[in-house]
């Protein structure tokens, strides 16, 4: 298959077949470097989400019976087409995502390791535990069983890996799923994971997929009555929508939301190796992930030094088309958030802020900017920007270094830079965030370790085994082998 092959399936996935959507909307999929319109989609309707919905909970039951084999054949076969398709898949993130090379290499290895780490808990379906306790005679058994339907909800920053994320686990656990993917980059976070699971042999409905937008479907996905889980990944203001709908409901959640990552560099830091991880950590992706750095917090005597090392670096890196292999800095994923960027940019400067790296717009794309002299407490500082602005904060001490660290409403991804270790991991436990890493940047993920975050960062962990929790339902079955007496 090459790369023209997916472009031209503009359907929505719907019980094993390819069906066009009905609405009398269309969208047009750009690619955000230079506008070409990649694809025109015909949208679906509310009423295809339903049929999906009710499709996906027909095929669940028979797919929670299914053999562990089977269920990992499925699985492998998904994964085979991935790596078969690599280049075109690859081209095709690189078009409809404006990543750059190296964005798409990683998003693509991201999908693929989440696939197989997937066939390492497809068996927790079929074991049973007996535990001790109640009367002579009782035993108690403890079954695991797939929740049912989950409705995945995924966004444009990294589409195919943050969608397989969620749809991996559910069907390895016997789950059926209708997925909604950005229709921005409905292609990668939609059609190649549909094609994926169609070549895998996956029974019809297990699997299903909806180019669709919410002026369209509205709150549909959420408000459904089969669904048992809401699987999001995507801003937080969405997420306590989502999270609220869902408490009406009495529906499960699988929220992973914004984030405000902090970059300590401590006094006793190495300063070149905490520039080299800052410039990764800030830029890769133009800083369109919810891991990125976005407030670089440096000790006094660290300050100066960082500065100025770290804006050479910023000020020297390649932008332009993401096609070419040495550009870093592409578009941003289309001139809203680029707008939304340039009113950061502003507000900086209105806030008193100094630019030290003033950065510029060619056409959607933005190079980097870097402000210093930034309060923690700015609104600069507290918001997610989603852009190549780094911000820049000077402390006295370490402790207040940790302190202002903390000072967010969000708790996702933290790095710590210090030559002591066994100090920086003291100050990591103290850290109210999901992740923290030492000596190293925010941007790091992994299919076997419990990726989630804390306060408005969202609820509930993926990766093995803590995703087998959220995406699973325990059953307490005992049976009394012998007679029980009873007190009346």
């Amino acid at each position: 298959m090459n790369v023209q092959q997916f472009e031209k399936i503009t359907k929505s996935y719907i019980n094993g077949k390819w069906v066009e959507g009905e609405s009398e909307k269309t969208f047009q999929d750009v690619n955000p470097y230079d506008q070409e319109v990649i694809a025109e989609i015909r949208l679906a309707t509310k009423k295809q989400l339903e049929d999906a919905f009710y499709d996906a909970a027909k095929a669940q039951k028979s797919w929670a019976q299914s053999s562990v084999e089977t269920r990992k054949n499925i699985i492998q076969r998904a994964s085979a087409f991935l790596k078969e398709n690599r280049d075109e898949i690859i081209q095709l993130i690189i078009k409809e995502t404006g990543g750059t090379v190296i964005k798409a290499n990683v998003e693509l290895h991201l999908a693929i390791e989440v696939l197989e780490e997937a066939l390492n808990y497809a068996h927790e379906m079929n074991e049973v535990k007996e535990v001790p306790g109640g009367p002579e005679g009782k035993v108690n058994k403890i079954y695991r069983k797939p929740l049912g339907v989950i409705s995945s909800i995924s966004p444009f920053n990294f589409p195919l890996n943050l969608s397989m994320r969620t749809i991996a686990p559910a069907i390895a656990l016997g789950n059926a799923v209708v997925h909604k993917p950005d229709i921005q980059v409905g292609l990668v976070g939609g059609v190649v994971i549909a094609k994926a699971f169609e070549y895998a042999g996956l029974p019809a409905g297990v699997f299903n997929m909806l180019l669709t937008d919410i002026d369209e479907i509205g709150d549909g996905m959420l408000t459904n009555p089969i669904p048992r889980l809401i699987s999001f990944t995507g801003s937080t203001a969405v997420g306590r929508h989502i999270g609220a709908i869902a408490g009406q409901h009495l529906k499960k959640v699988a929220l992973e939301l914004g984030g405000n990552s902090p970059f300590v560099v401590l006094s006793d830091a190495d300063v070149d190796q905490a520039v080299n991880a800052a410039v990764f950590g800030k830029f890769i992706h133009q800083g369109q992930i919810c891991m990125i750095i976005n407030r670089i917090i440096v000790h006094q005597d660290k300050h100066d030094e960082f500065v100025e090392k770290f804006v050479a670096r910023a000020k020297a890196l390649p932008y332009g088309n993401p096609q070419d292999p040495h550009t870093v800095i592409g578009p941003l994923i289309n001139e809203r958030q680029l707008e939304k960027a340039l009113r950061y940019v502003n507000l900086a400067k209105e806030e008193g802020a100094t630019t030290v790296l003033e950065g510029k717009r060619v056409g959607n794309i933005l190079t980097p900017y870097v402000f210093t002299n930034v309060k923690n407490d700015s609104k600069l500082a507290q918001t997610e920007l989603f852009a190549p602005i780094a911000v820049i904060i000077k402390v006295e001490t370490d402790e207040e270094a940790l302190k202002m660290a903390g000072e967010t409403e969000h708790g996702l991804s933290s790095a710590i830079f210090t030559s002591d270790l066994a100090k920086g991991e003291k100050y990591a436990l103290n850290l109210d965030a999901g992740m923290t890493h030492i000596n190293d940047q925010t941007v790091n993920d992994a299919p076997n370790i419990p990726f989630g975050g804390t306060k408005a960062s969202g609820l509930g962990r993926f990766g093995n085994p803590w995703v087998v929790e959220e995406f699973t339902s325990m059953k307490w079955i005992s049976v009394q082998t012998k007679p029980r007496e009873y007190p009346f």
